[in-house]
Parts: C-alpha cells; structure tokens; sequence
C-alpha cells in the first residue's frame, strides 16, 4: 500500500466524469488498498478515485469514529432518498474550505465490492451526505456546487 497525492481544487480533471470500472483485477485491489490508506492518513471520511488522480467510478469511505464502518464502493449509484438535512461539510480536495449544504437525509447506494459483487448500502446523517458528496465527485461535482445560500438578516 502507499499514500496518493490529493488532487486539489483548480486541477481541471476534478470537474471531469468518471468512468465504469470493468475491471476487477490486482491493479484496482492496489487502487483500493492505496486510496483506504490515504483517507485515514487525512482522516477523511470519504474519498473518490478521481481525488488521487485516477478517472474511475470507485469511492472509498468510512464515517465510524473507530474504522470499523469502512465501504469499498465501485460504480455506485444513488437508488432512493429521502428527507433533507442540511448540514456543514468540507472536502479533502478542498483544505480549509467547508460549507453549509442541503443533502438527503437518507440515501441508499447499490454498488460492486471489490469482486465485482453488488450490495446496497443504507446511510443517515453523515453517511448520506458522505455518499451524496463522494458519488457526485465522480460526475466532476464539488460540495461547493451544493452550496446553501446564506441567509440574510437585517441587521439594521
């Protein structure tokens, strides 16, 4: 296993479709070993494949305080939502920056494990929006595409 560079915000292929994997060989167990290791050293939550530099449809994630709720998602897709929440969120791809998002309060993802084998996924709370935010870097969307609008008051 090795550590990845981070891509950070400003490099074009952030904002670039990812495709399928169809693939389901060494070099993707590789991509998966390296990828788990790199969002603990950040101690991120969530990291897509287009976030070490590489345009495949594979998410990492784990939004348990003690590493044991870590997901290997390849070619994820969002099959049911419900509710809203809107809460704070940042982005390893974004150092420093956060912001107020609206995002499902339920979601449900069908994915291929490693082995090319499908499960479904149900997450609340962070792990919905962790979900939301990781599947939508793969179409080239950043968290700062979902921003909130900040309400205004009249302070006068």
């Amino acid at each position: 296993m090795a550590l990845r560079k981070i891509v950070e915000v400003g490099d074009p292929i952030l904002r670039k479709k990812s495709r399928p994997v169809e693939k389901f060989d060494e070099r993707l167990h590789t991509l998966l070993d390296d990828m788990r290791e790199t969002m603990y050293e950040q101690n991120g939550v969530g990291l897509a494949a287009v976030q070490v530099g590489v345009l495949r449809r594979v998410v990492v994630m784990d939004c348990s305080t003690d590493k044991s709720g870590y997901l290997e998602l390849i070619n994820p897709e969002i099959i049911e939502t419900e509710g809203e929440q809107c809460e704070q969120e940042g982005c390893l791809s974004l150092p420093g920056k956060t912001g107020i998002t609206k995002r499902p309060a339920e979601v449900k993802v069908k994915a291929l494990d490693r082995n090319g084998n499908w499960c479904v996924y149900k997450g609340t709370e962070l792990k919905a929006r962790c979900f939301c935010h990781e599947i939508d870097h793969l179409d080239g969307i950043l968290f700062t595409d979902r921003l909130k609008p900040a309400i205004e008051t009249d302070l006068g």
